[in-house]
């Protein structure tokens, strides 16, 4: 059976989909409750965490795409 994704590409896949959920986890903290917070304010959950979880998304996209060296 012939499958239309290479091994490398499901590599790529797996490893991008670990990244997005290590965005996403970076994004993640205490909840605030009824008390004010200002740590949802942070710089890791504002910008890291939805940086790292795009790079992720833009990599999945790549990795569905690549084609690999014809030869």
């Amino acid at each position: 059976m012939k499958h239309t994704l290479s091994k490398l590409n499901l590599i790529l896949i797996a490893v991008s989909f670990v990244i997005i959920v290590i965005g996403f986890a970076l994004m993640v903290g205490a909840p605030s409750g009824d008390v004010y917070n200002p740590d949802i304010f942070s710089f890791r959950r504002i910008t890291v965490g939805p940086m790292i979880s795009l790079f992720g998304f833009v990599m999945m996209l790549f990795a569905i795409l690549y084609r690999g060296r014809k030869k």
